[in-house]
C-alpha cells in the first residue's frame, strides 16, 4: 500500500504496481510467498509548524474530513491529531450497521447521503470496505410502537427512502427462529423493514479513509494529545499538543465521546452529555440471521457477521461516565433481552464484549459546523450513530471549513439550535436504533 504514483525499481527491472497502490494477484502471490515486510498503508510525518487545518481526531469522521477537504477541495495542507492511534475510538467499537431509516426529514435526507457514498465507498478509496447490504428490522411490540414505525415509513418513503411496515409472519420468514408467538411478554407484532440497511467493516473505512488521506498529502499523526486551544479576538490562532504548538485558523472536532471537553479547550460550551455504549459478541454459528434486527422496546440489536459471529448491543448506559469497561449486569441483562426474541440462542457461549463512549445531545441529532469562535467547527453528537454518518459528514463538514458555510444538507444540525429551540427530534429512530 503506497502513494498511487510510486514505482519500485528491483535490480532486475521495474515492478509497476495497479492504479492506487494496489497489487495485482499475483504480486500478492509472490510477495506473500517471499516473507518481505509489507510497506506501511500511510507515513509518518514530523509535525509541521502549522497547517491550514487542523482535524482533532484520528477516527472515520476525522479522516473522512481530512480526505475530502484534500481530494474535494484542494486543502492539503491538512492535520489530523489523536492521542491514540487511527480508528482507536468509537470508530474501532462499533457495530457496523449503516441505515437511513430515520424519523425526521433531515435526518433520513443525511443518512440517505452517507448510505450513497458508503456504496461507492470500495472504488473511491480503492479498498474493500465488505459493504453488505442486509436489511435492517426495527421490531414493534405494542400498538404504539407500530405506529412510530408507519410514521418512519411514510417519512422515509417522501424522502425515497425505502421501507415498508412488515407483520409478524412476513418477518418470521426473514428471521428464522425469532419467537413471533404470542408467549414472550413483549409480543412481536410487526416490524419497520429497511432493505437498503446493513454493515460495513469499520477497520476497513478507517484504513481506506488515511491511506487516501495521506495519498493526497494529509499529515496523520498518532499519538500527538491536545492540551489547549488557542483562541484570541474570537478566532482560532493555533492548537497546543504534547508535542509542540501548531499554528493554525481552522481546527475541526471530531472527537465523539471527548467532544465536550475538546471544546471546551476553545470556550465553546456543547450541550452534550457523554455516556457509554456497551457490545458483545457470541462464538461462530453456521449463518442464519440475514437482516439486522433491532428492538427499542427490549433495548438490545443483532447481526451476524460473516465469519458467523453473532454481535450483540443494547442501548447505551444509563449514567454518564467515561468508562469503557463492560459490565455483568449489561451482560446478564442483554442475554436475556436476545433469548426472549430468540430462544435457540440458550447455548451459544459469549466470547467478548466491550464499550466505546457516545456524545449524546438533547434531541439526539448531532452538531455539525461553525461555532461562535471564529474558525473552530464541530462534527460531534453522533450518540449511537456515528458510524452510519461519517461519509456524508465528511464531505459536508469539508464544504463547510473550506468555504465557511453549512451546506444545505446540514444547515438543520447547527449549534446554534438549541438556543433558537429548533431541535431536530431523533429519539424515535436513534435513542438504540443503532
Amino acid at each position: 500500500m503506497t502513494l498511487p504514483d510510486r514505482q519500485h525499481t528491483r535490480r532486475r527491472g521495474t515492478r509497476r504496481r495497479l492504479p492506487g497502490g494496489r497489487y495485482s494477484a499475483a504480486q500478492l502471490l509472490r510477495h506473500g510467498s517471499t516473507g518481505r515486510p509489507w510497506e506501511r498503508a500511510w507515513r509518518e510525518h514530523d509535525l509541521a509548524p502549522s497547517y491550514d487545518v487542523v482535524i482533532i481526531g484520528g477516527g472515520v469522521h476525522g479522516l473522512a474530513t481530512a480526505y475530502e477537504l484534500a481530494a474535494r477541495h484542494g486543502i492539503t495542507r491538512v492535520a489530523v491529531v489523536d492521542r491514540g492511534y487511527l480508528g482507536g475510538g468509537g470508530s474501532g467499537r462499533n457495530t457496523a450497521i449503516v441505515r437511513a431509516n430515520y424519523l425526521t426529514p433531515e435526518g433520513v435526507r443525511f443518512y440517505d447521503r452517507s448510505l450513497a457514498l458508503y456504496r461507492q465507498l470500495a472504488r473511491e478509496l480503492n479498498l474493500n470496505v465488505m459493504f453488505s447490504r442486509r436489511g435492517h428490522l426495527t421490531l414493534a411490540h405494542s400498538d404504539s410502537a407500530l405506529r412510530t414505525m408507519r410514521w418512519r415509513a411514510e417519512v422515509n418513503k417522501l424522502e425515497g427512502v425505502d421501507s415498508e411496515v412488515l407483520d409478524a409472519d412476513e418477518v418470521a420468514r426473514l428471521v428464522p427462529g425469532l419467537d413471533v408467538s404470542e408467549r414472550p411478554r413483549f409480543p412481536v407484532l410487526g416490524a419497520l423493514y429497511h432493505p437498503p440497511g446493513g454493515v460495513v467493516r469499520h477497520d476497513a473505512v478507517v484504513w481506506g479513509y488515511a491511506r487516501a488521506a495521506d495519498g493526497h498529502g494529509v499529515h496523520l499523526h498518532q499519538g500527538t494529545e491536545v492540551t489547549g486551544i488557542d483562541v484570541r479576538d474570537g478566532r482560532v490562532r493555533g492548537v497546543e499538543t504534547t508535542r509542540g504548538r501548531i499554528a493554525t485558523e481552522r481546527v475541526v472536532n471530531c472527537t465523539a465521546g471527548w467532544a465536550s471537553l475538546v471544546a471546551g479547550m476553545a470556550g465553546v460550551e456543547l450541550p452534550i452529555v457523554t455516556h457509554p455504549l456497551q457490545a458483545a459478541v457470541t462464538e461462530p454459528l453456521r449463518p442464519f440471521l440475514h437482516p439486522v434486527v433491532v428492538s427499542g422496546t427490549l433495548h438490545v440489536y443483532l447481526s451476524q457477521t460473516d465469519r458467523g459471529e453473532l454481535v450483540f448491543g443494547a442501548a447505551t448506559d444509563p449514567f454518564a461516565s467515561y468508562s469503557m469497561r463492560g459490565s455483568l449486569g449489561f451482560a446478564e441483562g442483554l442475554a436475556s433481552h436476545v433469548l426472549e426474541l430468540l430462544p435457540a440462542l440458550a447455548h451459544v457461549r459469549l466470547l467478548r464484549q466491550w464499550a466505546g463512549l457516545c456524545d449524546v445531545t438533547p434531541d439526539f441529532s448531532p452538531i455539525m459546523g461553525t461555532s461562535p469562535v471564529e474558525g473552530f467547527f464541530c462534527n460531534v453528537g453522533w450518540g449511537t450513530y456515528g458510524f452510519k454518518a461519517a461519509p456524508a459528514a465528511g464531505e459536508a463538514m469539508a464544504t463547510c471549513v473550506a468555504t465557511g458555510t453549512p451546506p444545505p444538507l446540514i444547515a438543520s444540525f447547527g449549534l446554534d439550535r438549541f438556543a433558537d429551540g429548533r431541535l431536530v427530534g431523533e429519539r424515535g429512530a436513534a435513542a438504540v436504533g443503532h
